[in-house]
C-alpha cells in the first residue's frame, strides 16, 4: 500500500484534463455532473492532491459554464431573502 505523499506524487503528474473551453456542452455538462458525484468522496478520503486538483478543476468548469450561460435560469424557489 502506498502512503500518502506517494499518492499525491502520482496525482500531481496525472493529466488533469482538457481545457473545458474546447469542450461542447454536453461534455462540459457531464464533466460537472461527474466532479459533483465525487466530491464528498474525494473530500473524505482522497489524497491532498487529488483534492486540490477536484478544487481546481472544479473552478475551471463552473467558470466555463458561467461564461457561456452568463443569463442562465434562475428559479425563484430557490432565492433566499438576506436578514
Amino acid at each position: 500500500m502506498t502512503d500518502a505523499r506517494s499518492a499525491d506524487s502520482a496525482l500531481a503528474d496525472f493529466d488533469t484534463g482538457i481545457d473545458p473551453a474546447g469542450l461542447a456542452d454536453d461534455d462540459l455538462f457531464r464533466e460537472l455532473s461527474s466532479l459533483y458525484r465525487t466530491r464528498l468522496e474525494t473530500l473524505r478520503h482522497g489524497p491532498d492532491a487529488a483534492l486540490e486538483n477536484h478544487f481546481r478543476r472544479t473552478a475551471e468548469l463552473e467558470t466555463e459554464y458561467m461564461a457561456r450561460f452568463p443569463g442562465r435560469e434562475v428559479d425563484p424557489a430557490r432565492l433566499t431573502q438576506a436578514f
